[in-house]
């Protein structure tokens, strides 16, 4: 799956099938469920988890608790607009995924 294709699997109630939890909570939150979004990337104990949980923060306006999750999953604080980063990782995480 690509960007496009994960983007257009916006159009339909549930996420993919074989979606990792990290890819389900940016899926969730572009839906605009962050609750869900957040217990799916707290769940994801990995890299990719951390930095989906990093995003979330960021996107909710806790700039410290985002630090933290971008330290965990080593990743720069990005500054990018919200909706490059979560771009971003999506496809960084669907490129993982081929």
């Amino acid at each position: 799956m690509d960007l496009a294709a994960f983007r257009a699997s916006l159009a339909v109630a549930a996420p993919p099938e074989g979606l990792g939890q990290a890819l389900q909570a940016l899926w969730w939150e572009a839906k605009g469920d962050w609750d869900r979004a957040h217990e799916l990337a707290q769940a994801d104990e990995g890299g990719a988890g951390d930095w989906v949980h990093a995003y979330l923060h960021r996107k909710e306006g806790d700039a410290g608790n985002a630090g933290y999750w971008y330290r965990r999953a080593s990743k720069p604080a990005s500054r990018a607009p919200l909706v490059e980063e979560w771009a971003t990782i999506a496809a960084a995480l669907l490129a993982r995924k081929g």
